[in-house]
């Protein structure tokens, strides 16, 4: 069983606009920490091996310049890795930029820091927070469950289950909540946004309260 509401509060989110030089980006922010070594961490989001116990089956050339694929979801290049530290990479789009910071807080505890930036021009607003904030959570999540040994299942189930969905659906609640403190999206942006993130994550409860009418 998923524990939904101290799987939420674990992660620390942000939604913000900033200015880089080649134009205006959203950015969508989150932290979380993990009882494990810098190392352990590093290890468990880079090698193929680990990552596909509890995100997606992962391949490609993984090395500077080379690119990556998640099966069933996206790739890109590998732009920069600097073990235990940073990871960063184009998402999808050469335009859609993760990076993932480590920092080790002593004794046992590492924080992981995932930052997703892209071009207001593909986002709309802060808003576009709402396509990817959600899926960001869920794999946070993922991989603290993974570091606290639950067993082992498919990671895609898990997230397609009726608790991984009701996990997404209070994750989309919450960075709702987010960009609505950020000031970076209109009303109409936000309902937008709300509606299709739903329909992305959380299919299968859209048409539960569809249902209720």
């Amino acid at each position: 069983m998923i524990d939904i509401a101290n799987q939420l509060k674990a992660i620390h989110r942000e939604v913000a606009m900033q200015s880089t030089a080649s134009g205006e980006v959203v950015s969508v922010l989150l932290n979380r920490s993990y009882d494990a070594t810098i190392e352990d961490v590093w290890d468990a989001v880079t090698d193929p091996d680990r990552v596909k116990r509890w995100f997606l089956p992962l391949g490609g050339d993984l090395r500077v310049g080379g690119s990556f694929q998640l099966e069933g979801n996206a790739g890109g290049e590998i732009l920069a890795c600097e073990p235990p530290h940073l990871l960063k990479v184009t998402f999808g789009g050469p335009t859609s930029i993760v990076e993932v910071r480590l920092s080790w807080k002593g004794d046992s505890d590492t924080v992981l820091e995932l930052e997703h930036t892209v071009p207001i021009e593909i986002a709309g607003s802060g808003a576009g927070a709402l396509y990817v904030g959600p899926g960001w959570d869920g794999a946070l999540m993922a991989l603290g469950l993974f570091f606290e040994g639950e067993p082992d299942e498919d990671p895609v189930a898990v997230t397609n289950s009726p608790q991984g969905q009701e996990f997404s659906k209070q994750s989309v609640h919450a960075w709702t909540t987010g960009v609505e403190s950020s000031g970076t999206a209109t009303a109409d942006d936000l309902a937008a946004a709300i509606e299709m993130s739903m329909a992305q994550f959380a299919p299968d409860e859209t048409t539960s309260h569809d249902g209720n009418g």
